[in-house]
């Protein structure tokens, strides 16, 4: 049997009606998302496309393109480069490098799944934690002549910082050290201290080789040492841990208020958690009021009951002022509804965080303004240990406080990544800049919201540096520029004032005091007109979402 006709086989394996009579109907497979992740080159792309290839879901037409794409843009010499099945955009072929998420399918006899194939390169982290943010399980390959990079690592905090629990190590280019068990077994103890404190729930270790598909799908001759499964029998095995939510209650972020006309008035959304029956006591958040589910509504028709994914209308027995961005929830467990946010933030922009800085936070269906204060601690991703720090730079993940101007409803992101977890966008350039978790600490509440000690100060700090910008930006330069004719200012003051009184502790306090002053007045004069602009800006936004109905 040749390999294009026992692949044929395989796909024909999977369609409907095909392989032995079920009087019980098709089974249906469970569905497993996993993401392939580690530093730059590490063979994620190419195991990949090699199980892609062993599985059946490469047709020999797209076969006879790989081999010929392979020749021209391959980096596997002879060889096949099935890395190419994945790397599809012009400047990924040309440098060999991952750059977008690629998500692919696939099925097997017991499974099916989606994979994410995510960027090596510190500059694509963010592509890499938005893969890893749907993940039931990372695949995190290391180069078994390199060992444990940096990269490795951050990838590694990254896993489990949006809640994956289960990781399989890949370590792969064992051809390359000669199969040797001895750099297999030092590299699993390394990674086993490396990230003892990331609370994986479970850590397998499978020595491959992608490129020739040495334990990819069956085992290796060449490795015959290693006594566990391949990486495919792995995967079609794992469980599949429950969802991290822990909280008790039914939560229903209002998406779009439904109202064709003046007899009905719906409330649309997908259900986060919970479930929710008719006759339900609920409570709107952030305004408290209570009331009782009246009917639910979903594509299917009415029903009485809803469970957590599903997209549902509800209604309540009473007229209450609900909005986009409230949540309809349990009465009986509310999240904590707060203006204030303790979180740790995975920074995606170029631009470092400016603290007191102005941002768009958007978790759920909310939205909000926020101001962010210095970072209390970033994280060394070598040693997973808290460092001092003065902003977040790019691929920094550091905890602060976030203070907003409105109330909205959260839970820990160890509790729920639906109410937890959250994007901060840059109010101008709309760029998202981070990546938000939910702390477990208590939010401080409205009651008691007061601010940090020095947090006014660093709200002007982070004014003044976002309306001038960055070290070498053309306000920054100008305004230093000013600065100095501000000096011979100040001075030409202090002379008047002493050729007028002949004192000259007056003249130069004087002299000081405006040397001081005029640049703040300056400052605060560039502030203000530009926070006008944006106020024109989030009106122009505002009157499009509501225009368009953003996010329906």
């Amino acid at each position: 049997m040749t390999a294009s006709t026992a692949r044929q086989r395989a796909r024909e394996a999977q369609l409907p009606g095909n392989g032995p009579a079920n009087d019980h109907g098709p089974q249906p497979r469970s569905l497993l998302r996993f993401i392939t992740c580690g530093s730059v080159d590490d063979g994620k792309s190419t195991l990949i496309g090699r199980i892609l290839f062993e599985t059946g879901a490469v047709f020999d037409d797209q076969f006879g393109a790989l081999q010929r794409d392979s020749r021209k843009f391959g980096t596997q010499g002879d060889k096949v480069d099935f890395a190419l099945l994945v790397d599809g955009l012009s400047a990924e072929r040309e440098q060999g490098i991952t750059i977008d998420v690629a998500y692919r399918y696939f099925s097997t006899d017991q499974r099916s799944f989606i994979v994410a194939d995510t960027p090596g390169h510190e500059q694509y982290t963010r592509n890499m934690a938005t893969g890893a943010s749907t993940a039931d399980l990372a695949v995190i390959l290391i180069d078994a002549r390199l060992g444990l990079l940096k990269q490795t690592l951050r990838h590694s905090f990254i896993v489990s910082l949006v809640g994956v629990r289960q990781v399989v190590v890949a370590v792969n280019k064992m051809d390359l050290v000669g199969y040797d068990q001895a750099v297999f077994e030092r590299i699993c103890a390394e990674y086993r201290r490396a990230v003892a404190r990331l609370g994986f729930t479970q850590i397998a270790f499978i020595p491959i080789s992608a490129r020739d598909g040495d334990n990819v799908i069956s085992p290796s001759p060449a490795m015959a040492w290693y006594r566990g499964a391949p990486l495919l029998s792995h995967l079609e095995a794992t469980e599949i841990e429950a969802s991290n939510s822990t909280y008790p209650g039914a939560v229903l972020p209002v998406q779009w208020v439904n109202r064709p006309d003046s007899s009905f008035r719906g409330y649309s959304g997908n259900l986060a958690l919970g479930n929710l029956r008719t006759g339900d006591e609920v409570a709107v958040l952030p305004s408290g009021r209570t009331g009782l589910i009246e009917r639910i509504l979903t594509p299917g028709g009415e029903v009485g009951y809803a469970s957590a994914g599903q997209a549902v209308t509800v209604t309540l027995d009473g007229e209450i002022d609900i909005s986009r961005g409230d949540l309809i929830v349990s009465a009986a467990h509310r999240p904590s509804v707060s203006r204030s946010l303790e979180a740790r933030l995975l920074w995606t922009s170029e631009t470092p965080l400016a603290p007191g800085g102005r941002y768009a936070l958007k978790l759920a269906s909310s939205q909000a303004n926020a101001v962010v204060s210095s970072p209390h601690h970033s994280i060394d991703v070598t040693s997973f240990a808290e460092v001092q720090a003065t902003t977040l730079a790019m691929n920094d993940i550091g905890a602060v406080t976030i203070e907003l101007d409105r109330a909205i409803g959260t839970l820990p992101f160890a509790r729920s990544t639906e109410l937890g977890g959250f994007i901060l966008i840059d109010r101008i350039s709309h760029e998202t800049v981070a990546f938000g978790f939910v702390a477990e600490h208590e939010p401080i509440s409205e009651t008691r919201g007061a601010r940090r000690p020095g947090s006014a100060a660093a709200a002007i700090l982070g004014l003044v540096r976002q309306t001038i910008g960055p070290a070498d930006s053309l306000a920054r330069t100008g305004l230093v520029a000013l600065s100095g004719g501000h000096v011979l200012a100040s001075l030409l003051l202090g002379g008047m004032v002493y050729a007028l009184t002949e004192r000259l502790a007056v003249a130069l306090a004087v002299a000081a005091t405006d040397l001081l002053l005029r640049p703040l007045l300056m400052g605060a004069t560039l502030a203000g007109a530009r926070a006008i602009w944006r106020l024109r800006q989030s009106r122009k936004e505002l009157a499009s979402e509501n225009v368009l109905g953003d996010g329906i």
